[in-house]
């Protein structure tokens, strides 16, 4: 180690990843809240420093440390724009104060401190050079006392003041000064933490069944998106379907005449990444509908799917970029046992990455130009950790609203990586997390352990992918339970919309996979049907709207219930204006009942004091005024969203 004369340790800062290694997250306004370990040798008066600044500024901010007892200290600062920032932990001994300290023991003690005044002349001095106009008076007139015995009363008086130990609190003299390594946040937009998102597929939308659907058909459907309460709408791949090795209906390996394919397989003689399936419509017919969309107040997410068909024009022009097989054949994309005939992987280890890189980064950027801020990225664990690094971050140079979701089943260490690297968002578990200390352990991780610092989940009841056992012939009050539960629990939550709202639930026999699945066919949906799921799902996603205790995830308390069927948990806002109890019966067949103990202390109520439990679903009300209540939900109704009005 080399020789250093600072005398303060700086160790164990909170938060920060893997010492810095990956940066956290934040949403613009959001506070973080730094820990630090300050340790200074013997017994004198230690201080720090959180100092932190945006990227684009040229100085450091600095808010004081709080000492919290062995040795720990604490600082919170607020991010207030988007974009990367700095913040690092200055720690040093403070003399002045540690001189007033001194003062105060001995006169504790009885003892005359007329050395320890002259002593103190010093730091006045150094005072005198920063403090305002104001106080300099003030200064000038303690350090004539501090060298006059005849003023000894008043000095002795002035030298453990409050205003001067206010003044040495302000304007430290920090000498020696110990400095962490610069660590960083980066900030997002509110869009990251609080999202409601509808999936359906463009070339199911049409009005007139045998149909091939349109981006016009699809402007169709936004109005009751809209008035739903969705803010995000989620198209699958909208580029040229392969032609060769096309798969049939419910993935068939041939595809029969008039098969559609699979969207996820891209690209053929009518295009690539960059172009759109001529049937959904011109480029064009796909800026009006974004534009439509946000005159309903929703964004279209687009998918990006980094793959492509055996047909691509990639494999003719940049044949490089692909793997082929000893026998000069195309190897198209496995996860064993599963095949994908009909889809060929870029290969990222070829000699010419470099172009292949940039090229995706382009095809990223091309439909930014077309107003697209959200990208659903299928399948990121199959490509290299450190090019979504580097995509991500070339995008959000010039572009800090676009934001990525992961669409990433995979391991935990895996999607926990993803995130680490970039991505705004992620799928999770969720979809088949169903009992409730499955649920409870699994949001425990989520939001108690260092995943809450850069790892936005981001639950699905299904997906086009996945039909969950649970789902597979259940009834209403399953599909109510399931989306009460992900848009209540998470902050961001998403649907494949028609499937699940019309509770379609057939099964490929012994799959997790939808029957007749629209990813291998064109369906026919009577957009028009409305029904006690769609009811619901509006009034939940309106409730969404009006609450910021809802609008996260990671403050939440789960509540005891003498009930393995009933799940109760209290929510708030970070200043706590907004409170909600949410409580949840699992059993889609009977009702269920229980007694809820409410946290209190936390919620700072004493016992005795009425609540107004407001049901933001029923808009029913009730009178609370003690820890333990009584519930009982059928299963008809299966969720109480209360509101909590003290």
């Amino acid at each position: 180690m080399p020789m250093k004369q600072e005398r303060v340790i700086i160790e164990n800062i909170s938060p920060q990843l893997e010492c810095g290694t990956y940066f956290i997250k934040r949403i613009v306004g959001e506070k973080i809240e730094v820990f630090a370990d300050v340790i200074g040798d013997g017994h004198d008066v230690v201080q720090a420093d959180v100092s932190f600044k945006h990227e684009n500024e040229k100085s450091f901010s600095t808010v004081r440390m709080e000492h919290l007892g062995n040795d720990v200290h604490r600082a919170i600062f607020t991010v207030i724009k988007q974009g990367f920032y700095d913040y690092k932990v200055e720690a040093w001994v403070d003399n002045p104060l540690n001189w007033q300290h001194g003062i105060e023991a001995k006169l504790r003690d009885q003892q005359t401190v007329t050395s320890e005044l002259l002593d103190g002349v010093q730091y006045l001095k150094s005072l005198l050079k920063n403090v305002p106009s104001k106080d300099k008076e003030y200064i000038e007139q303690l350090i004539k006392a501090f060298q006059d015995g005849n003023s000894y009363d008043l000095a002795v008086k002035e030298a453990v003041s409050g205003k001067l130990h206010g003044l040495f609190v302000t304007y430290p003299l920090r000498t020696l000064v110990n400095t962490s390594s610069i660590l960083k946040v980066y900030v997002d937009r509110e869009k990251a933490r609080f999202s409601t998102w509808y999936e359906f597929f463009p070339r199911s939308t049409a009005s007139v069944e045998g149909s091939h659907g349109t981006f016009k058909d699809a402007e169709r459907l936004l109005p009751k998106i809209a008035n739903m309460g969705f803010d995000t709408v989620y198209l699958p791949p909208i580029h040229p379907i392969g032609e060769v090795n096309r798969k049939g209906k419910n993935n068939a390996t041939a595809a029969q005449e008039g098969d559609s394919g699979v969207p996820w397989g891209i690209g053929s003689r009518h295009g690539g990444h960059k172009s759109i399936h001529p049937e959904l419509g011109t480029e064009a017919d796909f800026k009006r509908f974004i534009k439509k969309a946000s005159e309903y107040q929703l964004e279209v997410a687009m998918d990006l799917a980094f793959q492509a068909a055996p047909d691509h024009p990639y494999i003719s022009t940049n044949p490089e970029w692909f793997r082929k097989r000893p026998d000069g054949t195309m190897q198209y994309a496995e996860n064993p046992p599963k095949k994908y005939q009909d889809i060929v992987n870029f290969y990222f280890e070829s000699k010419a990455y470099k172009e292949l890189w940039q090229e995706l980064l382009d095809v990223t950027l091309h439909w930014i130009g077309f107003g697209i801020n959200i990208f659903r990225v299928d399948n990121p664990h199959t490509k290299p950790y450190y090019f979504w690094n580097w995509l991500i971050a070339e995008v959000k140079k010039k572009h800090p609203d676009v934001l990525f979701l992961a669409e990433a089943f995979s391991r935990p260490k895996v999607m926990q990586q993803l995130g680490k690297q970039g991505f705004s968002q992620s799928y999770t578990y969720f979809t088949w997390r169903v009992h409730k200390h499955e649920l409870i352990e699994y949001m425990t991780e989520l939001t108690q352990s260092e995943m809450k610092e850069y790892y936005r989940p981001n639950f699905w009841p299904n997906t086009p992918d996945i039909n969950p056992y649970h789902l597979q012939g259940a009834n209403e009050s399953m599909h109510l339970i399931r989306y009460a539960l992900a848009a209540t629990l998470c902050g961001n939550l998403g649907i494949y919309g028609p499937v699940f709202e019309y509770m379609v639930t057939d099964a490929m026999p012994g799959k997790e996979e939808y029957l007749h699945s629209e990813k291998y066919e064109v369906r026919f949906w009577d957009w028009t049907i409305e029904n006690k799921i769609t009811y619901l799902i509006t009034k939940i996603n309106h409730a969404r709207r009006s609450h910021p205790s809802l609008q996260q995830t990671n403050n939440i308390r789960f509540c005891h219930v003498e009930n393995d069927k009933l799940m109760a948990f209290y929510k708030w806002n970070d200043d706590r204006t907004d409170e909600t109890l949410i409580i949840i019966n699992l059993d889609s067949y009977y009702a269920q009942q229980g007694m809820v103990q409410l946290p209190l202390n936390e919620m700072g109520i004493e016992a005795g004091k009425p609540m107004q439990m407001h049901d933001l679903i029923t808009d029913n009300s009730y009178l609370w005024y003690q820890e333990w209540n009584f519930v009982e939900l059928p299963a008809s109704l299966p969720f109480h969203v209360f509101e909590i009005k003290k």
